[in-house]
């Protein structure tokens, strides 16, 4: 009996419903100003709880790669939804008992852990399932992750209103581990040599082209390649600056432009749209355009933008310039496993994008404390805006060379089609 094949739109949705739930980290400051009112704690101290679920975001997304690539999404998702969904029930535990340490525990470490395999499976499961369309699928999940925060916001401010801090993380684990673990159970990989309909593998078929991977490396193999910290510092740069802009969008928009307190706020909630945005629209155009000239574009634009940033007078126009960065910082997650799948195929991506993750975490906490540490040392932002552009020129210039290995490898793929051939 044939194996029925499961709707590809359906895994894609399964997928949002994962990112949708572990994006909601991006609200975390919400949390911050009723904490510190209610136990008096540090807004330092209490904000990196976030910091440290950034980072084992990144390394649950290094070391347990391996696990999703071995027993697949539905264990990896159920996996990630149980870690994601007793960090956040155990965050009001930590709550009702007025423990730091154990807010640390299960909001940062816990919680971050499910959002390293949360935020990888789903991704790597998607990218088999939509060969033709490789950024929109990434794309689309990763917009999810993107747009939570807008989502759970004014969602989290009534729950805190109406019934407390921690019956808000009581209520919102449960939601969150109830969604994850329903979108966990439809994940699966697609059947061997599945194509979507209408299309085809084998030349002359008659049937749209899929464009065969350039190779396909296990996780330890792609580490060894050059072409891999191209990747891994693309991202990095990327995720830096947009991270540290991010962090201090309201004051430096204060400062720099004159724009008042209420228009900055806005601005802040703008850029989510614009970050969620730009991660479906920039993928999805990747398609297109490919990847390698959708990152030197995203290097360029922000090149000229941060140059720019300084000279601008107008809160209008400082605002744009915001949003189009924040299209860029979107984009560039969004597009990196599309662009993973083509350089180095689906057969280990969930484990080599947990490794490219890794720029993810470092960027996370590299970011804000530099963007901190410039601005202390220049008393200025304008000085922060011109390290960030001499940043985006050395993330400009890798995209560019990351174009000798892909046309290295085109090479390569020719000479091994000849070979098959004259075998044959």
């Amino acid at each position: 009996m044939e194996q029925q094949v499961k709707n590809r739109w359906l895994i894609a949705l399964a997928a949002v419903g994962i990112h949708i739930s572990i994006g909601s980290v991006y609200a975390w400051s919400v949390f911050t100003k009723p904490i510190t009112q209610q136990f008096g704690w540090d807004l330092p101290d209490v904000q990196f709880t976030f910091s440290i679920a950034i980072l084992f975001l990144g390394l649950s997304a290094a070391f347990l790669g391996h696990y999703v690539e071995k027993h697949g999404p539905r264990k990896a998702g159920t996996l990630a939804s149980l870690f994601f969904g007793v960090g956040i029930v155990g965050s009001g535990l930590a709550i009702q008992l007025a423990s730091l340490p154990l807010l640390y525990i299960c909001y940062g470490v816990l919680g971050g852990i499910g959002l390293g395999v949360g935020y990888i499976t789903p991704v790597s499961t998607l990218v088999k399932w939509f060969p033709d369309r490789r950024g929109l699928a990434t794309g689309l999940a990763i917009m999810g992750f993107g747009f939570a925060s807008m989502i759970a916001s004014p969602i989290m401010n009534a729950l805190i209103e109406s019934v407390g801090i921690a019956n808000t993380f009581y209520i919102l684990g449960i939601i969150y581990f109830g969604v994850m673990f329903a979108s966990a159970q439809y994940l699966s990989p697609p059947p061997k040599d599945w194509v979507p309909a209408g299309f085809s593998t084998a030349e002359g078929a008659g049937d749209k082209q899929i464009k065969k991977d350039l190779c396909q490396l296990t996780a330890n193999e792609a580490i060894k390649t050059r072409r891999f910290y191209w990747l891994w510092l693309m991202l990095f740069i990327n995720v830096t600056c947009g991270i540290a802009v991010i962090s201090v969008a309201s004051p430096m928009a204060q400062e720099m432009v004159g724009m008042s307190v209420q228009t900055a706020a806005l601005m802040v909630g703008l850029n989510g749209l614009f970050n969620g945005g730009g991660r479906i629209g920039w993928a999805s155009l990747s398609d297109y355009i490919g990847r390698a000239n959708t990152y030197t574009a995203f290097f360029a634009i922000q090149m000229v933008l941060f140059f720019l940033l300084p000279n601008i007078n107008s809160p209008v126009l400082f605002m744009i310039a915001m949003f189009i960065i924040m299209t860029c910082y979107g984009g560039g997650f969004a597009s990196i496993p599309a662009y993973i799948g083509d350089l180095f195929g689906t057969r280990q991506l969930g484990a080599i994008h947990g490794y490219i993750l890794t720029a993810w975490a470092a960027a996370g906490l590299a970011g804000p404390i530099f963007a901190a540490w410039v601005r202390e040392a220049t008393q200025s932002y304008t000085g922060t805006m011109s390290v960030f552009a001499a940043m985006f020129i050395v993330a400009f210039i890798i995209s560019l060379l990351i174009r000798v290995d892909i046309r290295k490898l085109k090479e390569e793929a020719k000479q091994r089609e000849k070979s098959v051939e004259l075998a044959s």
